[in-house]
């Protein structure tokens, strides 16, 4: 019998190891395809920033009158103010220049919450570039990875 106690015992650490690293939300299973996800939207920014279509760059943020931006002139909030603070401070194509991203940072901190942190560059050929560092905080919000929170420097 000690055989059998052995062989029991080693099915129930079997089926134990095997519930414990099962892919549940929020594990690094789950946060791979969220980050890949978020990456998305960042990357959808980019192209539509690049084309001089701001009100499709604002697609990322979260449409809401809870939306916080942090910027040099200090916090705004609301998806409409952001959007007019953007089209005042990036009237044209020459304004807006070319964005990128780099040094993007994911982190999750929790099941439908997201830390990001990262560099952007805007080059500007006559403008003359400039560039800086930001934090979001994305919410996944009704199934839809959204920008909550924007502090760029």
């Amino acid at each position: 019998m000690p055989t059998l106690k052995k062989l029991a015992l080693s099915v129930l650490c079997g089926v134990w190891l095997q519930a414990c690293t099962a892919a549940k939300p929020g594990t690094a299973q789950t946060f791979a395809r969220d980050e890949q996800q978020i990456r998305a939207v960042l990357s959808t920014q980019t192209a539509a920033w690049n084309r001089g279509d701001v009100a499709a760059f604002m697609q990322g943020y979260w449409q809401s009158d809870s939306l916080l931006f942090i910027g040099k002139n200090g916090p705004t909030r609301g998806w409409q103010r952001t959007l007019e603070n953007y089209r005042r401070s990036y009237p044209d194509a020459a304004a807006m220049g070319q964005l990128s991203f780099s040094q993007l940072r994911v982190h999750p901190i929790g099941a439908d919450a997201a830390h990001v942190v990262g560099h952007w560059q805007l080059a500007r050929p006559t403008a003359g570039d400039v560039g800086g560092w930001f934090t979001l905080l994305f919410r996944k919000i009704e199934g839809k990875w959204v920008i909550v929170a924007d502090h760029s420097s």
